[in-house]
């Protein structure tokens, strides 16, 4: 029977349900991962954050990296290929308050490919282990991000879960596709079934789900052990409270004014005009009238205009 919703323990913490949120670039800053874990998300990770650009510590890598006592579950995403370089990442200043490690080995990203990070890692397996292993000395719980392999032909998701067990790794996230799928086509179910029937750790499942009849047609597929929703669950996080079960008075107009606020206290005002604006414009796909609200959006040059105007466009749509 399928189980969307329920608590689920990984590496020894206790995530309130077994729906997480990707992380992704530009969109999952703080503002947005403490309103997904107040829906009801597991816990949401950083934006991918370069194990090696931490050593620089400069204001770029200080905003992915903001969080606070709001935020319960603190889960950052690193992207890099030494494992050195991982372990003083890791053991770092900067990231001792997150609480859980995620190690991304699926960025289908060409230049990502190029530099042996991402999904290059699928093809170096003991690279990878030796990565993990770096991030375990921490002490802290680490997760893995993955695809099923570099392309139909170079499948590796069986092995690669095995290797990340054996390396201590807490929990894997299996995006159902090979990397030169890109984010395009039906996810492979079969091969996240595979890793999950591959290793004891918590397996969840991750591609294609852009609705809640997807997100059980997933879980039922792969017998996977939750779900982590992407692009769709910043395009309506009201997804997780309905997944949970959970009664929400919320609606996409609160949602963006709660989350102007929370960044107003968090950010310089360039990046909240940018980061509620792009939000905006995802709440608003295939509403009435969604030109016209992106060109007075985007028109906005005071955070003040811009409450204005969400509070109008969702008050005549909701």
């Amino acid at each position: 029977m399928v189980q969307i919703g329920k608590e689920i323990t990984v590496g020894g913490i206790r995530l309130q349900s077994n729906i997480l949120m990707a992380p992704l670039a530009g969109y999952t800053c703080f503002p947005f991962r403490l309103m997904v874990e107040r829906l009801g998300a597991g816990t949401a990770y950083t934006e991918m954050v370069s194990s090696d650009g931490l050593k620089y510590d400069d204001r770029a890598t200080a905003k992915l990296l903001y969080t606070d006592e709001r935020e319960k579950l603190k889960c950052v995403q690193l992207l890099g290929s030494v494992p050195m370089v991982f372990e003083r990442a890791v053991k770092s200043r900067q990231l001792e308050k997150f609480d859980i490690i995620d190690i991304n080995m699926g960025c289908p990203v060409p230049n990502v490919i190029k530099a042996g990070e991402g999904s290059a890692l699928l093809e170096d397996l003991p690279r990878a282990s030796r990565i993990i292993e770096a991030c375990k000395r921490s002490g802290k719980v680490v997760s893995v991000k993955c695809r099923i392999g570099m392309n139909r032909q170079k499948i590796v998701i069986e092995e690669f879960a095995r290797m990340c067990e054996a390396s201590g790794a807490d929990m894997i996230t299996v995006h159902g596709r090979t990397r030169d799928m890109m984010y395009d086509g039906e996810p492979l179910y079969d091969y996240i079934r595979l890793a999950k029937q591959s290793v004891h750790i918590p397996v969840f499942a991750n591609g294609g789900i852009d609705s809640e009849e997807k997100a059980i047609v997933m879980m039922e597929k792969t017998g996977a052990d939750g779900i982590m929703l992407a692009r769709y669950g910043f395009e309506n996080p009201l997804m997780f409270a309905r997944l949970c079960g959970r009664k929400s008075e919320d609606t996409k107009g609160s949602l963006l004014l709660e989350q102007l606020t929370i960044a107003e206290e968090c950010y310089e005002e360039q990046f909240v005009l940018s980061y509620i604006k792009k939000l905006a414009s995802y709440f608003m796909k295939k509403m009435p009238g969604t030109k016209q609200y992106k060109q007075e959006l985007f028109q906005c040059g005071s955070i003040a205009e811009l409450r204005r105007l969400i509070g109008n466009i969702f008050r005549e749509s909701e």
